[in-house]
């Protein structure tokens, strides 16, 4: 079957006057580039995939990816972090994909969802299934390490669980010889995300996403940045990616991810966020774009 050229969906921008209606008008684009994927699955177009989110039974459509070039090795913390701060790019150049998520037992869920996951175990197969589907577009082959997530008050991670994720973290890079390491780059202060940065960059890592997309502290980003600055000094070299056309496929993603994002519709924050990245491109051909970092080989 002859692959169709996907419907022209008009994105909306949260600028001056677009900004009070923008989670309304992200939700009406996306749900109107789903259903035109929708309608190419039913006529049995097989670039399109049908991808259930675990939480709502909800199905959603997106395009396969055909990943090609150099493998890349992610390192996240949380089953949600890649999707939340790096999917658009992948989806815009995709390529042969691990994800390694080393915190993997939970009981974090949105608040009005915990009288529904209710012990470490239902939330974590939750999330374990959410993790599936949201990389399920990408061909991604997937490790869990399985060590329990921080639970507030935070306090600063320990240095044997960081010994032994960064030894865990060695024997698969050994195992995925010639891949390029990806992980976030701790402008957050969660604690597991400030681990996983530094066994990741004990691995040798210098490719990191910007995690200011992380739910819990996304109000608190330019506290974050301000620590983030004073942390890493002027180490690390930001590249933006424009990922305009795909960020609708974005939201596809991120709606696998509904144990943390609820309701669906309160979803656009990560988009937001991109939107105010892209007015960083050098072109300023770009509506939507994610940030990343990179640091010189010492």
């Amino acid at each position: 079957m002859t692959k169709e050229t996907p419907v022209r969906t008009l994105l909306p921008v949260p600028d001056a006057t677009g900004i009070y209606t923008f989670p309304d008008d992200l939700d009406r684009a996306h749900q109107a580039w789903t259903d035109g994927l929708a309608r190419r699955h039913r006529a049995h177009d097989h670039h399109v995939l049908e991808v259930t989110a675990p939480h709502s039974g909800q199905a959603y459509y997106i395009e396969t990816r055909t990943p090609a070039g150099r493998p890349v090795l992610v390192i996240e913390p949380h089953h949600d972090d890649f999707a939340l701060s790096a999917s658009g790019t992948f989806l815009a150049q995709p390529r042969p994909l691990t994800v390694v998520t080393v915190f993997t037992r939970s009981r974090s869920v949105h608040p009005a969802l915990e009288a529904t996951y209710t012990s470490v175990d239902a939330v974590s197969d939750l999330r374990g299934r959410e993790g599936a589907a949201a990389l399920a577009p990408f061909a991604a082959r997937r490790r869990l390490l399985g060590h329990k997530d921080a639970e507030s008050p935070y306090r600063h991670y320990s240095p044997a669980v960081l010994d032994q994720v960064t030894e865990e973290l060695c024997e698969i890079a050994a195992a995925n010889p010639g891949a390029e390491l990806l992980a976030p780059a701790a402008v957050t202060r969660h604690p597991d995300h400030l681990l996983t940065h530094a066994a990741a960059v004990r691995l040798g890592c210098r490719w990191f996403w910007e995690d200011l997309a992380f739910w819990s502290t996304y109000a608190l980003a330019s506290c974050d940045c301000n620590l983030f600055r004073a942390r890493t000094g002027p180490t690390m070299t930001p590249e933006l990616v424009d990922i305009t056309s795909t960020v609708l496929d974005k939201v596809t993603v991120l709606r696998m991810h509904g144990s943390q994002m609820h309701p669906a519709r309160k979803q656009y924050r990560p988009i937001r966020h991109a939107f105010t990245t892209a007015a960083d491109l050098l072109d300023r051909t770009g509506t939507y774009a994610e940030r990343f970092y990179r640091t010189e080989p010492k």
